[in-house]
């Protein structure tokens, strides 16, 4: 039995709830922070669907010692293939119905850790708000948002509500229009969240201000909340594993010069059509780079119902001719580990929060291909605000094929040319000050530790 002193020890604890979207680009962001928070001894509670938590320990790359995960179980869903012809992965949508039943054991959980704690905080992702909702009604609960993607982004989306006033910091952009980021099914299950965001107690980013400081301080206006920006949240260093652990296209990128390999990877919610893949191909071959090119379908919403996984057919002789020229990958990639990789020079992506931010923590610039969501829009910061990147598909065209004459062109600009070295050059600018910013004194170090201070107070 505990004691009274074992007790108030527990009651005098805050404990951290952390509720991320089931998709793997929110699922390992929130993984991230869970690290991050209970390096500085803080207990932290993960929260999913039982394959949620399957998929999001399965892929993460660090240790998490001190987390607790909570497996919950949802009722049975559709785990469709993804269909090629669909910008959007609505493929994932019965999963996320699927995740709403989280509510009950959520409430539930809460319950027991704020009978313990003295305090509760939860972080809860803004499309998972409608689950964390019963906690407004605790006592000893606060209720953080966190907001998956740049501020720059969301800025927008506000800045394009409020009719696009003239604004310093939007002057002489591109910005790309929302229409055909996110199907009505989609929108109308993020509006259903959005009313519950005004429950929050502030939001947290997984940005920094080094990134995108100007859009913080205008969301900052806009929401009358405190935002912190926590980003990045990735590991800055990445640690070399020894040959066993370590994946083969490693093995290969290791016999490479310095930034001579681009790195063509589309995420975890994109499938290509098959004549968009024989066009990326071409234009890999014809470019004369080195690539390493990941080449799989996206995650079904159960990404363990491995039925009709399929091969993708690349034109004949294709990985013959390009042998020791490129390396196709068809299982999980270390994407972390190949963009920390000095070989590494570049990145053709679609521009997933995530991927970019790994991208720019690692100085490696991009060459920008968004298919939905906050894509365009993130690619609209690479290449506009940052200018650490250049355009491959511009959005308006994002219902056409790119050329493998676009894809040709796209590599050689970024790996072979002045102003690719120039991005490249900028990368490492923005890399090093953002390495800064969380050193002793930085401003990230020191958002991080307000924050921490702020929910331990």
């Amino acid at each position: 039995m505990a004691s009274n002193g074992e007790n108030l020890a527990q009651k005098n604890q805050v404990v951290v709830v952390l509720i991320p979207f089931p998709a793997q680009g929110h699922l390992n962001q929130l993984m991230h922070l869970s690290n991050l928070i209970s390096s500085h001894n803080i207990p932290v509670h993960y929260v999913s669907t039982v394959t949620h938590i399957r998929q999001a320990t399965l892929r993460h790359h660090q240790s998490f010692s001190n987390i607790h995960f909570h497996a919950f179980d949802v009722p049975p869903f559709d785990s469709p293939s993804p269909d090629p012809e669909s910008g959007f992965p609505s493929h994932l949508i019965p999963s996320l119905e699927a995740s709403m039943h989280l509510r009950d054991p959520v409430r539930n959980l809460l319950q027991s850790l704020s009978a313990e704690a003295k305090r509760i905080i939860v972080i809860r992702d803004s499309a998972m708000a409608s689950v964390a909702q019963d906690a407004t009604n605790m006592p000893n609960v606060e209720n953080y948002s966190f907001q998956c993607t740049c501020a720059f982004s969301v800025y927008v989306y506000h800045w394009d509500r409020m009719g696009r006033p003239p604004v310093e910091a939007m002057h002489a952009l591109k910005i790309p229009s929302l229409e055909g980021c996110f199907p009505t099914q989609f929108l109308d299950f993020l509006i259903a969240q959005r009313d519950l965001l005004k429950f929050s107690d502030g939001t947290i980013y997984n940005t920094s201000r080094e990134i995108d400081g100007d859009y913080i301080e205008l969301m900052e206006g806009i929401t009358g909340k405190k935002i912190w920006a926590l980003g990045p949240f990735n590991p800055l260093a990445v640690e070399k594993k020894d040959s066993k652990g370590r994946h083969l296209c490693m093995e290969w990128l290791d016999k490479q010069e310095p930034n001579s390999v681009i790195y063509v990877s589309f995420g975890t919610t994109t499938t290509f059509k098959v004549e968009q893949i024989q066009e990326v191909a071409t234009g890999l071959e014809q470019s004369k780079q080195k690539f390493i090119w990941v080449l799989r379908d996206a995650d079904k919403g159960d990404i363990f119902d491995e039925k009709e996984a399929k091969r993708h057919d690349l034109p004949n002789g294709f990985e013959e001719r390009v042998k020791g020229m490129g390396v196709v990958v068809r299982d999980w990639a270390p994407q972390l580990e190949i963009l920390s990789h000095p070989s590494t020079g570049g990145f053709m992506s679609h521009c997933g929060w995530n991927s970019c931010l790994e991208s720019i923590t690692m100085g490696v610039p991009i060459a920008t291909w968004p298919m939905h969501s906050d894509q365009p829009r993130n690619a609209a910061l690479i290449t506009e605000v940052l200018k650490v990147g250049l355009v491959v598909k511009d959005w308006s065209q994002r219902n056409s094929v790119v050329s493998a004459s676009d894809v040709e062109n796209g590599v050689r600009r970024l790996m072979q040319t002045k102003e690719g070295d120039e991005m490249r050059e900028r990368a490492a600018r923005l890399k090093n000050g953002i390495r800064n910013s969380t050193e002793e004194g930085g401003v990230s170090r020191m958002e991080m530790e307000s924050f921490i201070a702020h929910i331990t107070k």
